[in-house]
């Protein structure tokens, strides 16, 4: 397992944006610093996807002293403002410590204070409780810098008490977890088990934002087969398949978490892959062979992974795609660049593609069950790839001429104009004409004397 090399200790070079936050309230009186992930992504050798600054200045300082600068209030009563340095957003946040956390979230009341330990104590684990500014050095506080050398997730404190506060925390240990290849450590592990029940109290939004990006980790089905009970929590619809057995007696939750191990790390097909299965349960029935069959299993998954997905307000556009995926990911394949090239055409690339490897990865994981189907998956691919590059024609928009050109020829109802394209497609999708256009006008006069 890869962990975390504590590379650049205790130099770390911050982005310009960060230092000038820092020098500008160092120079106003006030400490400051950056603090967080993006700290612990600097030691770790890792590019920050944003950068935060603690500081003791009070909000209405922060306002005073960038006054210059576009300033957003994001969370002013928990005393955080948004600072926009070159167009880059920066939140910078003053010491504090919470009050109560009724609603296993946010905190009631926040107390803002000058030291920098006490704000660090607060915070969810050990490897996000660094603090770095340049005339100081790295701050450690809680031993973080030996959890990233030796890969663990631990919390701050009391773990039971860190998720009691913010339910949140839970599903983000499990996806740092994920995205940093580490171990959870036993009482924060306990702790995640005992308070899971929690996660009622969190938006579906907020949830979905913490699986997509555990799902794109390098450990995610470590993770979702050490930590189910969790996951149930969130998606019950996935108990089902907890030890159902699947063809060939294989547990359907395993063939699951295996699926989901060999498709790229894209949210997408990784949603996908985790749900490809979920219609099983409820469609299982006994041939005249004695053995066990799945009748149209993904017809009745994909309506089950809508039910989820709009549960859980994932757009429109993202629930349809993934839907269609688990819909169809039983498809007979026809291995031939034709058929490909008439798939292509339908659900477009980025679209194909992904159907393909949900394919692949099904049929491999049942494998040798189904080894054609595999092997029919990575050749559609192949054919896919060529066409591409080749620029071939995949969609009527890809014709050689269109409408006007058929208009302008003397076709005028409009109707016949739509029906002689679909026919000329059609006929270039199988060969029987090149996509040229005096070769497509010729033949959409055959086509059109002819009655259509």
């Amino acid at each position: 397992m890869n962990k975390g090399a504590a590379g650049g200790v205790p130099g770390l070079k911050l982005p310009h944006f960060a230092l000038e936050i820092i020098e500008k309230l160092g120079e106003a009186g006030f400490c400051a610093y950056a603090v967080g992930g993006c700290v612990r992504d600097c030691v770790m050798q890792r590019e920050p996807l944003d950068w935060d600054i603690a500081t003791s200045a009070l909000p209405a300082d922060i306002m005073r002293i960038f006054e210059g600068y576009k300033v957003i209030e994001t969370g002013v009563r928990h005393g955080t403002l948004t600072v926009m340095v070159d167009a880059v957003p920066v939140e910078i946040t003053t010491f504090r410590l919470d009050g109560e956390y009724t609603d296993n979230r946010r905190p009631d009341s926040v107390e803002f204070i000058s030291d920098i330990r006490r704000d660090l104590s607060r915070r969810d684990f050990t490897v996000n409780a660094l603090a770095y500014s340049p005339a100081e050095g790295l701050i450690d506080y809680f031993g973080g810098l030996d959890d990233i050398a030796s890969g663990t997730i631990r919390c701050v404190g009391d773990a039971e008490l860190r998720f009691y506060e913010d339910a949140l925390r839970i599903l983000r240990g499990l996806r740092f977890a994920s995205v940093l290849d580490f171990d959870i450590e036993p009482s924060t592990a306990a702790a995640i088990r005992s308070c899971k029940r929690l996660l009622k109290n969190i938006s579906p939004e907020r949830m979905a934002k913490e699986l997509l990006r555990l799902l794109c980790g390098t450990r995610a089905q470590a993770i979702i087969g050490e930590y189910r009970e969790v996951f149930f929590e969130m998606i019950p619809q996935l108990s089902a398949l907890d030890g159902y057995p699947r063809h060939g007696g294989t547990d359907a939750f395993e063939h699951t978490l295996d699926t989901l191990s060999r498709v790229p790390p894209a949210a997408r097909v990784r949603v996908a892959a985790l749900l490809h299965d979920v219609g099983l349960p409820l469609t299982f029935a006994e041939g005249p062979d004695g053995a066990g069959y799945f009748t149209a299993h993904s017809l009745a998954g994909a309506q089950i992974a809508r039910d989820i997905l709009t549960g859980l307000r994932f757009s429109k556009k993202f629930t349809e795609s993934v839907c269609a995926l688990v819909e169809h990911h039983e498809l007979n394949l026809i291995d031939s660049p034709v058929e490909a090239k008439k798939l292509l055409g339908r659900i477009g690339p980025e679209q194909f593609f992904f159907l393909m490897d949900l394919m692949q990865a099904d049929a491999e994981s049942l494998s040798p069950e189904q080894p054609g189907r595999a092997e029919a998956a990575r050749e559609m691919k192949r054919h896919a790839e060529q066409l591409l590059l080749r620029g071939e024609c995949l969609t009527l928009s890809d014709l050689a001429l269109n409408g006007r050109d058929l208009m302008a020829a003397g076709i005028r109802d409009g109707k016949t104009v739509g029906m002689i394209l679909e026919r000329l497609f059609r006929d270039v999708l199988e060969k029987k004409v090149e996509n040229r256009r005096d070769a497509l006008m010729e033949r959409a006069r055959l086509i059109f004397a002819a009655g259509v």
